[in-house]
């Protein structure tokens, strides 16, 4: 690969990175042809950007780009694919729905929201993790509980009222 080439590649990870609030290093060796088109398939499905790249151009990369990720630096050994997404929690879901077929993709390290996270064993916890959609309806349905409630007990009340001023009116009579 000559330098020019390199320096794009480095250019546009680092344009990737740096404009990417979500992504994920992956390690997707040892998959054979048909297993990684499987995967490509799928992160195409859930809007995930899937990238082979040789680790010293990831760490020109992410040194270009300005983003504190020194905690993944060490993990550019071996393997390396990056997994962009706008989603905070889809590549997560994504390995662990693509793993229960095989061992493969393992987490490296991610960066999530401008937090680094490092080690497949924080898989789980980056699949809870809830998009901001996600948040916003549970919010919205929090807010919209206890005004369902007063109107309800309104209503009901309402019933409640009209037989009670019946009863007077008859009462009365």
């Amino acid at each position: 690969m000559k330098r020019i080439e390199k320096g794009s590649i480095i250019d546009s990870l680092s344009e990737k990175i740096a404009n990417s609030q979500n992504f994920y290093l992956a390690d997707i060796s040892d998959l054979n042809a048909e297993a990684t088109y499987k995967l490509r398939k799928a992160c195409f499905e859930k809007k995930v950007t899937l990238q082979v790249v040789k680790n010293s151009l990831l760490r020109k990369a992410f040194e270009k780009s300005g983003k504190n990720v020194d905690e993944l630096l060490p993990l550019l050994n071996h393997n390396t694919s990056v997994m962009f997404s706008e989603t905070a929690n889809a590549p997560a879901q994504l390995i662990k729905e693509f793993r229960k077929t095989s061992d493969k993709p393992v987490l490296k390290g991610a960066y999530v929201q401008e937090s680094v996270y490092v080690g497949d064993d924080q898989l789980d916890f980056l699949s809870a993790i809830k998009s901001k959609e996600e948040l916003l309806g549970d919010i919205i349905g929090l807010l919209q509980s206890p005004i369902k409630n007063v109107i309800s007990c309104l209503k009901s009340g309402q019933n409640k009222l009209t037989g009670l001023v019946k009863a007077l009116e008859e009462r009365a009579n």
